[in-house]
């Protein structure tokens, strides 16, 4: 199935590692910068965000943008995740730890996967808690310029350890407040997958609020959707 995310549908996840430490006067590597990124994205509750995706390769044909919100719990067991997207048409990736679910409006379509098969990508693992940025991958300088150098953005290149079969490497820019401003992605078909990120809010959800986390990481689709298990 071609569609906005058929290349890059389970390398999402990565745009949480999100830190509040300030980067000091001192060029600092990228095995420091992966190492405060690990420290803090322990640490997340919580976080929401907007997001501006872009896709292009051959296999894709002309470049895809994507938009929408997204959003995830992390301390919870198993952690869960909402994305939604309005452009370029409706598109609703929800999981509540149990199953991960895919609706496609002008497909008319969802399909269901069980979350734990989803464990084997390590991308997945790291958001969901399970995985560890400094043991799945090995840490690299990116070939990368920075767009302002003035800006103290930081750029790290992350490469599975073991092979993927989604996930050639993953380029991270880092902001001097420690935040995620853009995540690259290059697949195995020379694939390319951008993330931009904006208004993010880290712990701003009431996670007290059973009623509300039900809620958003639940999907109901409209009527005469066909549903595909997997």
């Amino acid at each position: 199935m071609k569609t906005l995310l058929s290349h890059s549908r389970f390398t999402f996840f990565l745009f949480v590692l999100i830190c509040s430490f300030s980067v000091s006067s001192q060029a600092e590597t990228a095995m420091e910068a992966a190492t405060r990124l690990q420290n803090k994205y322990d640490a997340i509750e919580s976080l929401s965000l907007d997001f501006v995706q872009n896709t292009r390769g051959q296999l894709t044909g002309r470049p895809k943008i994507g938009r929408g919100r997204a959003y995830f719990v992390k301390n919870t067991t198993p952690g869960k995740m909402r994305w939604n997207y309005s452009d370029p048409d409706r598109q609703v990736l929800v999981s509540d730890g149990k199953t991960f679910s895919m609706y496609f409006e002008s497909l008319q379509q969802m399909i269901i996967t069980p979350a734990a098969v989803l464990d084997k990508d390590l991308t997945y693992s790291f958001f969901t808690g399970s995985g560890n940025l400094l043991e799945d991958f090995d840490i690299a300088e990116s070939e990368h310029k920075v767009d302002n150098p003035s800006e103290q953005t930081v750029v790290i290149k992350l490469t599975p350890k073991t092979n993927q079969s989604q996930v050639a490497s993953i380029q991270i820019w880092i902001t001097r407040n420690s935040l995620i401003r853009r995540i690259e992605i290059l697949d195995l078909f020379d694939t390319i997958t951008v993330l931009n990120f904006s208004n993010l809010q880290v712990n701003a959800m009431d996670l007290s609020d059973t009623g509300m986390l039900e809620e958003l990481f639940s999907f109901t689709p409209p009527e005469n959707t066909e549903i595909i298990q997997q």
